[in-house]
């Protein structure tokens, strides 16, 4: 919610008319309600993989760094909790039509890894 109300974030007041201006109690309250960083508990957590762009305009890297560092803090239990940075991508992952597929196969393989479909090593 901090990052929301601040207007100096690029791209944070355009959103404004679409969800609100957190700075207007009307709103405030309604946004903390499903704010992902203000509603972290300790609690168990799914298996996550979580990704960021370097250079996202939209999601500054510091964002989900954060996120993800007050989910492992919260967190009752072991379930991955991958975060993972791509120092060359921005907001939409990788333009580059390999570096798209080499992140899509890495995403797939975290599921199927989490749901444990993954072949052994050496079957």
């Amino acid at each position: 919610m901090v990052s929301m109300c601040d207007p100096s974030i690029p791209l944070t007041t355009g959103e404004w008319c679409e969800w609100g201006n957190p700075n207007s109690r009307t709103y405030y309250a309604y946004m903390l309600s499903y704010s992902p960083m203000d509603n972290i508990t300790p609690r168990p957590y799914p298996a996550l993989l979580v990704t960021a762009g370097l250079y996202d305009p939209r999601v500054a890297y510091w964002e989900p760094a954060k996120w993800v560092a007050r989910l492992r803090q919260a967190r009752t239990n072991d379930a991955p909790l991958l975060f993972k940075m791509d120092l060359d991508a921005g907001h939409f992952s990788a333009s580059d039509r390999y570096k798209y597929l080499e992140q899509t196969a890495f995403e797939y393989a975290f599921v199927l890894d989490v749901l444990g479909l993954l072949a052994e090593e050496g079957a």
